[in-house]
């Protein structure tokens, strides 16, 4: 904690005014070589791939075994906690310095990856760095400018990019510790809980057309308001959502009204809707009863319609066998199992096309994140140590000769 507290700032942070490190930035770079000489003081061999994701390895017993990856994101969002990504990545090298103090190796070797680009804070992009290292990554994806107009290709070899693939062979499983972003860890007074799977997500861009019209001498019954109607679709999204199980969770993050004005009835409205579940069938269901009511709204309002998928992830399922290790390493820690799924996205999703996956959720204060007031207790993270270590036991234990 200590450590994450310390990457918040300057150097590590592109403003003095709270965590803000993007992808190939000054402070990005900066963080990583903090990273390095931590991962080297436990042991491993460090090295930047082309798509510049920091990895340290820790051999195992034999050379050049497959590895066991422990993996989060090293950038940020703008004005970040300081615990999203980095304390993953932490918590890794110092299970590998448990390991290299105490002189083990095992049936496979370890590497600690500090993923770059988990949250797409600088390119119209996200998890550029993990669909690289999976081999997913569509090279088109790569043609991308940020803001300022700077190039992916003016800051790395876009040709040699893909390299960063590993083959199938190489890893053996993907464990990935991470704050929860959410409370239900702590509404149930959980320090720690096993991920199920990473919810399957769709999002939507939606257009209102109606007509603008003075607002004191247009009568409530001639209007064609696309705010009002925005408005009603909002609350339909809700209760879509609120009928549904509990991971079904719909959002409208972004509104606009362009050329709105105080006393002008909004001619056109944009918003953006976003519907995750943990089953895809689920969500997907959801979503068409949203847009069916939506349309519903559109027509009995006389307003045009407009609808652009413009998201699709499916949902990534944890291993099963993967899952049950996490188990029962948080009963030998003292804890009490809980499995959830998780709303948010995360570079384990993507290692899923690779890989095994596993994740270790930790309790967050009030479910804060992406916020300077993120926080956790420094027993959860104790804690969170402990089991992962306890993974990686027994993660060697099911792989030694009977």
């Amino acid at each position: 904690m200590a450590r994450c507290d310390a990457l918040k700032l300057p150097p590590f942070s592109d403003s003095a005014e709270g965590l803000t490190r993007i992808y190939l930035s000054p402070a990005y770079y900066a963080a990583q070589d903090k990273l390095a000489e931590w991962m080297a003081e436990a042991g491993m061999a460090v090295r930047r791939d082309a798509a510049a994701n920091l990895i340290g390895r820790y051999e195992g017993a034999a050379a050049g075994a497959a590895a066991l990856v422990i993996g989060s994101h090293i950038d940020s969002v703008r004005n970040a906690g300081a615990y999203d990504g980095p304390l993953g990545i932490l918590l890794g090298i110092e299970a590998v310095a448990a390991l290299f103090s105490a002189g083990v190796r095992l049936p496979f070797a370890v590497e600690v990856y500090a993923f770059g680009d988990e949250e797409g804070s600088r390119f119209p992009a996200a998890m550029l760095t993990s669909r690289a290292v999976a081999g997913t990554l569509d090279p088109a994806a790569l043609e991308v400018a940020d803001q300022g107009g700077v190039r992916l290709d003016d800051l790395l070899d876009l040709a040699a990019y893909p390299s960063a693939a590993r083959g199938a062979g190489e890893v053996l499983a993907y464990l990935e510790a991470h704050i929860e972003q959410g409370p239900v860890l702590e509404a149930e007074g959980l320090a720690l809980g096993t991920v199920t799977g990473i919810a399957a997500q769709l999002r939507f861009e939606i257009g209102l057309s109606g007509t603008a019209g003075h607002a004191g001498t247009t009568a409530m019954g001639l209007r064609r308001d696309a705010v009002a109607g925005m408005a009603e679709m909002v609350l339909a999204a809700e209760e879509v959502a609120t009928a549904g199980p509990p991971d079904l969770v719909a959002t409208v993050g972004v509104v606009e009204v362009p050329s709105g004005a105080a006393n002008v009835i909004a001619g056109r409205s944009r918003f953006t809707l976003d519907v995750r579940a943990g089953d895809a069938a689920v969500r997907d269901r959801a979503a068409d009863e949203v847009l069916r009511r939506f349309r519903a709204i559109a027509g009995r309002r006389d307003l045009g319609l407009s609808v652009r998928q413009v998201h699709d992830l499916p949902a990534s399922p944890c291993d099963a066998a993967l899952m049950d290790l996490l188990d029962a390493a948080i009963v030998e820690a003292g804890q009490k199992p809980f499995r959830l799924v998780s709303g948010a996205g995360h570079d384990a999703m993507i290692m899923a096309a690779l890989c095994p996956i596993a994740m270790l959720f930790l309790r967050c204060r009030g479910g804060v994140s992406h916020n300077p007031a993120e926080h956790i207790e420094p027993a959860d993270a104790e804690a969170a140590l402990t089991v992962m270590s306890g993974f990686i036991k027994r993660l060697g234990a099911s792989l030694e000769p009977a």
